[in-house]
């Protein structure tokens, strides 16, 4: 894997966009990322660790916020990685998240992560995944490298150089469990000690369910004394086959029983049979006795009930014979009660037609015939409606009335509306020639609008300027002081920075003295002793001058801009004082006010204008409507008159005709009244006579059929065949009553002849002794059957009992074997029992790891260390039970002897450790599937070596890039910084993001 190329912006310390050529090293092979610390050097690190994982090694906990808090809230924050694989070419984009503007509501919204994944193809770049599960997919088959592995094989992070050399087997088992992916074989120990767990609690629970049988079954013995004379003082001190063979026995005891319970029931139920027969022979006897004398008993009630029975026949027959006559003798009481009606009536007609005191010329009172009333009603019915007409003339003389006030009314409007319309039309020529002249002057006015409108902008465009020449002239006061600070800061640092340096190149000589080393070659004259070495008193190191340019660099920068500052305002308040025209801003604001005056004395004629025009148009408009609504009230008022007219001439006739029909009534409607009454009154007297006479004819009729149905009757007169007859619901109850009798006396016969024909005593027959016997019986044979089941139920449980648990226990011995086997076997992989190293599955695989990883870091630690170091895998028991097999030691062959890694110096550590991180990335690489690993970074470490160590670790570093590999290195050393000419330098800004330079 070769990076090519890194972008970085709004992440860590970069704010603006930073662009990293990784390829024009290329050439060199190893490179240098330089700068202050604190600067972002380590970044650049985390940017690749983002752009292709999404994440951080140094942020692995605590706060994960990865945008730059230089970025105002619509920066962009973004890292784009280009690398190349054997597969190919490809591009990753990656966002974190963070916080935006939202674009509606203000405030601010949470954007999102996200990523892109490109490949370059012939065509150019081609996306191949834009979601983050999709983009992980891709680059895990594309890397080959988890994060953990990617952190030690290519990216060697700032503080993890000495972690893998220094730690104890737990971290270090830790480490390579996440390297290697040895997860699987805990799984394997987890499944192992659980399937033990499974196996033991298996083979318990057996033989706990074959001591829970066989002590359910011992209790059932004992419960139903089944021990005979060796029961068991203590269970539990027997053996498991001593306990069966005991329960067998009382078994067999127990099924003895079954057979004598059994022979006893049988027994016992012989004699309940004959108990029950012997008690249900007794009770029928002692039914028929009851059943004998209740028959006697209503055979006198029904002996006595025969008189009334008699009776009844009686009074049916001769209901029946009367039942002919009831239609005969119904028609003559009704026709003699229609009679007396009709007579009633006649003699109320007669009282009204009396009472009406009506003039007849023809006929007197007496004479009064049906025929002669009928007569004379019809000719008053005639007479009455010749007045119908009247009365109803007399009805609408009121209408009429109104109709001729409401006519009247109308005249006077019409009339009031024609002299309105004539009083407006004579006004309108003045009211429409004052409009004209509002007009005129209104648009004369409204005309001026755009110049006036012209005159007041440039008024307020010299006010606005005006206003702003006198702000800027206490900006640019201000700005003038600020310049003189500025420049004074300016002086100061420079001079502070002259006199740093002069004292740093005085104390060279006492700089070099201090590394001069008794017996070893001065570097500047080649001498082996140093009689008079300067010495060091005022010493200035490169930070404390690079700090002091810093300064010198801010102030420069402050000055540059506070000199801008004072230019542009000079610039910016000559241009406001040209626009203002030299007025001053009270002036402006004068001329102002009167333009604004002006221009709203416009603005209000414009829509003076609007309105005048309005008016006028609405004023000749009326002009022309005026002459239509005078000629229509003109025709509205003579038609008023006409239907005025019309209506007193129709009140007038109709009051004549209601003067002739009333004669000397108050209405004509009461004289109609009255001879309405007297003909009702006549036709109801003619009704009534010819009824009268009908009436009497039928009843004479209805006499002589009576008359002669009774003479062939058994009956002497009407009354007594009115008394002999009986309703159907009577007759009905008489005829049920007589054949029930006769049915009850003949069924109690027969029944009362076969009861006595059994000849049962009379003395009753006692039950008492009976029972008691057939009791006793059942007592006894529901005693023996309960014996009998419970005997029966005893075997077959315990026998069941006895049965499961020598099969449970049979089948134990198989399953303790194979327990006893995968027993050892789980304690084997987890470390336990016989495992004398104590290492579980894992710990032992990754002990093989380890060593092929310290065989290829002694490869390098020898050369790094002339042959003195050699690393070695310690297999030992840890103190007090902690993780062991997977511990480091070191071979120092100057001792012979073996020493813990924290024994070693600063610069010995971190040879060990660079010799160590070095063989583990080529064993990761291996695992990893060969893959080619093209760029290497390492962070730091290097400022605790000395030169001779430090050149032995440049050595080595350059081996490395042989094949065509690009190494880089991050460190502020200065000795690197001379050794390396390929750089990157990360340096921070004055307003403080950092930025990356060649």
């Amino acid at each position: 894997m070769r990076l090519h190329s890194l972008e970085i912006e709004g992440f860590g310390p970069f704010r603006e966009r930073q662009i990293v050529d990784f390829d024009s090293f290329a050439d060199d092979g190893i490179f240098l990322i330089a700068g202050r610390t604190g600067a972002g050097k380590s970044s650049i690190l985390d940017a690749v660790c983002f752009g292709l994982y999404g994440g951080v090694p140094r942020y692995e906990s605590g706060d994960k916020r990865l945008r730059s808090d230089h970025c105002d809230p619509e920066d962009l924050s973004e890292v784009v990685v280009e690398f190349s694989t054997t597969a190919g070419r490809y591009r990753v984009t990656r966002s974190p998240e963070y916080m935006r503007p939202a674009k509606r509501g203000g405030g601010l919204t949470k954007q999102a992560s996200g990523v892109q994944l490109d490949t370059l193809t012939d065509a150019g770049w081609v996306t191949l995944a834009a979601k983050e599960r999709e983009v992980g997919h891709e680059l895990d088959e594309i890397l080959q490298l988890s994060r953990e592995q990617f952190l030690q094989v290519i990216l060697l992070a700032q503080n993890r150089f000495a972690r893998f050399l220094l730690a104890d087997s737990k971290e270090r088992q830790t480490l390579l469990r996440r390297l290697f992916g040895t997860e699987r074989f805990e799984d394997v120990q987890s499944r192992f000690d659980d399937r033990r767990k499974t196996a033991e609690n298996a083979l318990s629970g057996r033989l706990a369910a074959v001591n829970a049988g066989l002590q359910q079954a011992e209790r059932m013995v004992t419960a139903a004394e089944l021990w005979g004379e060796h029961e068991p003082v203590d269970v539990t001190a027997e053996t498991t086959p001593e306990r069966l063979e005991q329960l067998r026995v009382a078994l067999e005891r127990a099924e003895y029983q079954v057979e004598r319970r059994s022979a006893e029931s049988t027994e016992a139920e012989t004699r309940n049979t004959a108990a029950e027969v012997a008690l249900t022979s007794a009770r029928e006897e002692r039914k028929a006795q009851q059943d004998r004398d209740a028959a006697r008993v209503a055979m006198q009630r029904i002996d006595a009930e025969e008189p009334e029975i008699a009776s009844a026949r009686t009074t049916l027959q001769r209901a029946r014979t009367a039942e002919a006559l009831r239609a005969t003798l119904n028609a003559a009481e009704r026709a003699a009660s229609d009679r007396e009606k009709a007579e009633i009536a006649e003699r109320a007609a007669r009282e009204v037609w009396g009472s009406a005191e009506i003039e007849l010329v023809d006929i007197e009172l007496g004479g009064v015939t049906a025929e002669a009333l009928e007569t004379w009603a019809e000719q008053r019915t005639s007479q009455s409606g010749e007045w119908k007409r009247a009365a109803e003339l007399e009805q609408s003389v009121p209408a009429l009335a109104v109709e001729q006030t409401d006519a009247e009314e109308q005249v006077a409007e019409a009339s009031a509306l024609v002299d309105a319309h004539d009083t407006e039309r004579a006004e309108l020529p003045a009211r429409v020639t004052e409009l004209t002249a509002q007009r005129d002057a209104a648009r004369r006015s409204a005309d001026r609008i755009d110049d006036l409108q012209t005159t007041l902008n440039a008024a307020k465009a010299r006010r606005d300027a005006a206003v702003r020449a006198e702000r800027l002239r206490g900006d640019l006061d201000k700005a003038e002081r600020a310049l003189v600070a500025a420049s004074s800061v300016l002086d100061e640092a420079q001079l502070a920075l002259t006199q740093l340096r002069r004292r740093r190149l005085d104390g060279f000589a006492g700089e070099l003295a201090t590394a001069l080393v008794s017996g070893e070659a001065c570097s500047v004259c080649g001498a082996t002793e140093h009689p008079s070495p300067a010495e060091h008193s005022d010493p200035v190191s490169p930070e404390d001058v690079e700090a002091a340019e810093g300064v010198r660099d801010t102030a420069a920068k402050g000055d540059r801009e506070a000199l801008d500052r004072v230019s542009d305002l000079k610039r910016d308040l000559a241009a406001a004082a040209a626009m203002a025209e030299e007025r001053s801003v009270a002036a402006a604001e004068d001329e102002v006010a009167a333009a604004t005056a002006v221009h709203a004395a416009a603005q209000a004629a414009v829509g003076a204008l609007a309105a005048a025009v309005a008016a006028l148009g609405e004023a000749t408009a009326r002009s022309v409507q005026l002459e239509k609504d005078r000629a229509a009230a003109a025709d509205a008022l003579a038609k008023s008159r006409e239907t005025l007219a019309l209506i007193a001439q129709r009140s007038a006739e109709a009051q004549t005709v209601v003067t002739a029909a009333r004669g000397s009534f108050g209405t004509v409607a009461e004289r109609i009244a009255e001879v309405t009454a007297h003909v009702a009154a006549a036709h109801a007297l003619a009704d009534a006579l010819e009824e009268s006479a009908r009436r009497e004819v039928a009843l004479t009729d209805a006499a002589a059929e009576q008359t002669r149905a009774l003479a062939a009757s058994d009956f002497d007169g009407a009354n007594a065949a009115r008394e002999a007859l009986r309703s159907a619901a009577e007759q009905q109850g008489l005829e049920e009553r007589i054949t029930g009798h006769t049915v009850q006396r003949e069924k109690q016969r027969e029944l009362l002849l076969a009861l006595e024909m059994r000849a049962l005593p009379e003395e009753p027959i006692e039950l008492s002794a009976v029972e008691e016997s057939a009791a006793v019986a059942r007592t006894v044979w529901r005693a023996a059957i309960d014996a009998g089941g419970r005997a029966e139920t005893t075997v077959d449980q315990l026998g069941a009992l006895i049965d499961s648990a020598a099969a449970e226990y049979a089948g134990s011995a198989a399953q303790q074997a194979d327990f006893e086997v995968l027993k050892g076997l789980a304690d084997t992989i987890a470390g336990r029992a016989g495992n004398t190293h104590k290492m579980t599955l894992e710990t032992f695989v990754l002990a093989a790891e380890l060593e092929e990883i310290v065989g290829a870091a002694n490869r390098r630690l020898s050369d790094m260390s002339t042959g003195r170091y050699q690393l070695q895998h310690s297999d030992a028991l840890a103190a007090r039970g902690a993780a062991s097999g997977l511990g480091i030691v070191v071979f120092d062959a100057f001792t012979g002897q073996t020493r813990p890694a924290q024994s070693l110096s600063g610069g010995e550590t971190f040879l060990s450790s660079l010799a160590l991180a070095l063989g583990l990335a080529e064993v990761v690489t291996a695992r990893a599937g060969g893959i080619q690993l093209d760029t290497l970074f390492i962070d730091e470490g290097f400022g605790s070596l000395d030169a001779d160590t430090l050149e032995i670790a440049m050595r080595t570093l350059d081996e490395l890039r042989s094949g065509g590999r690009t190494v880089g290195i991050i460190s502020h050393v200065e000795s690197m910084q001379e050794q390396i000419p390929a750089q990157l330098v990360v340096e921070q800004t004055a307003s403080g993001p950092s930025r990356i330079r060649p």
